[in-house]
């Protein structure tokens, strides 16, 4: 219940782009980039990060971070963050200056929310080595939510991180920040995995899902979000409900591509040729299908359905 008051808020709240079929957009969520330290998942994937931000850029796409980019719950102070991973920014700055970024903020990163610190942290930073102040992102507005409208058939799809509802990651949050930032951070290092996060507990995830079913049932709305850092794309009879998975998964990361109006969930591996010669490639998981396939007027899906099943346990 309170999983779709969140959600229609931030439907309602929600910053409106409108694309069409030359509209393209990459959606990555679920970074938390850390301080390069070896509590820092994202570290291991940072290159291959990279080169994937790199083929998106000169491809023309625009970058959607769908939240809990960097971790900042673990990692109070960005400004390790950002030295640790300086070529990661140096490359978001890119798309800023092109006016392709769009951030939202997730739970991990809710600091994004408090404008006064973001322009403390994300506008600008003192060089060092220059010994001058340096632009980064200067003028970023993250967000909590996304509104992407067809130009022509004014079709909707609502783009949140997906913590919204989640109780203990939503409304007690800063409970969850002070038992990660004292506790899991160190115990998750030796092999203990933290209860209250729904990548670690299969119960919560398929709770969170259901209730973004419900939701997509009843608003009869494309939903993308991230939080669970479980990949997904709904097979035939499904709704339209696409997770971008997570960017610090030990076989690589993935996202949400829409581009020439379809949609689609790729991810990014490193893989041996037979050769043996390491090399990044692309795969495309799901898709692509068409973004009309999704429209309300074709919803022909039962609500009740969503309700009573569990969600499937494959990753698609």
């Amino acid at each position: 219940m309170f999983t779709d008051q969140r959600l229609t808020q931030a439907y309602k709240k929600a910053r409106v782009e409108y694309f069409d079929e030359k509209s393209k957009y990459i959606f990555f969520s679920d970074s938390h980039r850390g301080d390069d330290s070896v509590s820092d998942e994202f570290a291991r994937n940072q290159n291959l990060f990279l080169h994937a931000l790199d083929y998106y850029y000169n491809n023309g796409y625009t970058y959607v971070e769908v939240g809990d980019g960097d971790e900042l719950w673990e990692y109070p102070k960005f400004k390790y963050i950002r030295i640790a991973h300086s070529d990661v920014f140096t490359n978001l700055k890119k798309y800023h200056m092109d006016n392709r970024l769009i951030i939202l903020y997730g739970n991990h990163n809710i600091n994004l929310k408090n404008k006064k610190y973001v322009c403390k942290n994300y506008y600008h930073f003192y060089d060092e080595y220059g010994q001058g102040v340096v632009d980064l992102l200067n003028g970023l507005v993250p967000i909590e939510s996304l509104v992407l409208r067809n130009k022509k058939t004014k079709q909707e799809i609502l783009v949140v991180h997906g913590h919204q509802g989640d109780f203990i990651n939503d409304q007690i949050w800063y409970v969850s920040k002070f038992l990660l930032r004292f506790f899991w951070k160190y115990m998750h290092v030796v092999g203990f995995h933290n209860p209250s996060s729904p990548a670690r507990n299969l119960y919560k995830r398929h709770k969170i899902e259901k209730n973004y079913n419900k939701w997509i049932a009843k608003h009869k709305m494309m939903l993308i979000c991230g939080h669970t850092h479980r990949p997904k794309f709904p097979k035939p009879g499904e709704l339209p409900y696409f997770n971008s998975g997570c960017c610090i998964n030990t076989r690589g990361i993935t996202g949400i591509e829409i581009t020439e109006g379809k949609i689609m969930l790729v991810d990014w591996r490193i893989r041996a040729d037979k050769n043996g010669v390491l090399q990044i490639e692309r795969n495309i998981m799901r898709g692509p299908e068409p973004i009309a396939k999704f429209h309300k007027k074709n919803f022909s899906y039962k609500e009740s359905k969503y309700v009573r099943n569990r969600v499937p346990e494959d990753n698609c």
